[in-house]
């Protein structure tokens, strides 16, 4: 058994008691206000069992039929009680009513035990509230906070008929009408709260705190990632969250995974527990080319987009990109996928008048070789020259592979300053073709560029 459930059986118990103590002293004493008690008392017993089986049944993991879990059965719990005690609240005031218009007259017999009895339900109401609040925080559960609040209400009840029964006894007889008639206010308000509070709950209104938190998560993460909705709901305490976000229309696979992680991590740091679903969509194109790109990559079937090209002449715009397809691909299924995508980018770029694509097929592994020493001594050394005059600086990495089509050199340059994508990929074209130009023996080279510092 669970410690919640533990707690809710300990509620069950201590009601079971107060329900004797409270009934057989005010028909004892015929207090219309340690009846009301025992009336109120009695509610506590449902509401006790009704928490002690729907903890049972919130506490049971998510299953085919209840993908979210059981949470919202403790609400469902706490909202019935809230019917129960409306109910109860609207017979002791009625009854307290009857007795302050004199439609109903019965004399209150204020004895010692009665206070007696009193002053230990007041024990037992003050020990039970507190128990209950303090697992309802551990554990964050609505039923046990539920319970909570009507333990502090039954305790404020049971203030006021001890009062009640104070001025009986000093020669007041209809205090205690008055003190059950109180009772039935604070029953009323009671219920009045949880069925508020928990039809939020049920209703799946938002919360707005929690809501607060993860969007400030979120939108502390990286500029690349937009947040265009954010929907949340909670239930038996914790939150479940659907997040929309937008990144780059060119951003790999693996890039949007990565950004959908960092928001799941985001909003479990700002809401522990939580259960986070993110759908990751791409942004509006900021120009044609991303447009043209984003176009592209709607249609399934093509494994790689690249030298996309707006051209712009006479007013016209054309549009030009590399499509790469299985090499054991027919051209016909090459062809149909290639139409599909110029159709795609028309209809996504009005104002594109035509799209040209290039069909080329992936690349097979190739095999190679690792090269060094004496075999690439002059090679090397060659390239190293090169590269000093062109950039002022040595390679940072040289190395030479072996394939059946000659030998690549792959090759990265430090650049100095701070120069933009656009000038660094033309130093690293212009290495690349001296290289091809001056060393023929090299089949390829590969270069790749990055800051000096």
């Amino acid at each position: 058994m669970s410690p919640a459930r533990r707690t809710a059986l300990v509620s069950v118990v201590a009601a079971a008691i107060l329900i004797g103590l409270k009934l057989v002293v005010g028909l004892l004493t015929q207090s219309l206000g340690l009846l009301s008690e025992a009336a109120h008392s009695g509610t506590d017993l449902v509401a006790a069992l009704l928490t002690f089986f729907a903890l049972g049944v919130s506490g049971r993991p998510a299953d085919a039929t209840h993908a979210w879990g059981h949470g919202k059965a403790e609400h469902l719990s706490a909202l019935g009680e809230s019917i129960i005690l409306a109910g109860v609240s609207a017979f002791i005031a009625w009854h307290a009513l009857r007795r302050l218009t004199g439609n109903a007259v019965t004399a209150v017999d204020a004895t010692w035990y009665a206070f007696a009895v009193i002053g230990v339900v007041i024990a037992i109401d003050l020990a039970r509230a507190s128990i209950s609040l303090r697992s309802a925080r551990r554990y964050s559960s609505p039923a046990l906070l539920s319970n909570a609040i009507h333990f502090a209400g039954d305790l404020a009840g049971t203030i006021a008929v001890l009062v009640g029964l104070v001025l009986v006894r000093a020669g007041y007889p209809k205090a205690d009408a008055i003190a059950a008639l109180f009772v039935a206010l604070l029953v009323l308000v009671a219920a009045g709260k949880l069925a508020t509070t928990n039809t939020d709950v049920l209703m799946d209104r938002t919360p707005k705190d929690a809501e607060d938190l993860a969007r400030r998560a979120i939108e502390s993460l990286s500029p690349a990632v937009t947040l265009d909705r954010l929907r949340m709901r909670t239930a038996a305490g914790r939150h479940f969250s659907d997040v929309v976000i937008s990144i780059s229309p060119s951003a790999a696979l693996a890039e949007g995974h990565a950004a959908a992680d960092a928001v799941e991590a985001a909003v479990l740091d700002a809401l522990p527990g939580s259960d986070v679903v993110v759908h990751v969509e791409p942004a509006q194109a900021d120009s044609l080319t991303e447009g043209a790109l984003a176009a592209a990559l709607t249609v399934a079937g093509v494994r790689e987009i690249h030298n996309v090209r707006v051209l712009r002449a006479g007013g016209r715009i054309e549009v030009s990109l590399h499509l790469k397809f299985p090499g054991d691909a027919s051209l016909d299924q090459a062809h149909a996928l290639a139409n599909d995508v110029e159709a795609a980018i028309e209809h996504a770029l009005p104002s594109v008048a035509a799209v040209t694509t290039h069909l080329e097929p992936l690349e097979a592994p190739i095999a190679a070789d690792e090269l060094a020493g004496a075999e690439v001594a002059t090679t090397d050394r060659e390239v190293r020259r090169i590269v000093a005059e062109l950039t002022g600086n040595n390679p940072r990495v040289l190395r030479f592979v072996g394939t059946d089509g000659g030998v690549v050199a792959f090759l990265t340059l430090a650049l100095n300053g701070d120069p933009t994508l656009a000038t660094a990929h033309a130093i690293g074209g212009t290495v690349r073709s001296r290289l091809r130009r001056e060393r023929p023996e090299l089949a390829d080279v590969v270069v790749h560029t990055e800051p000096a510092g």
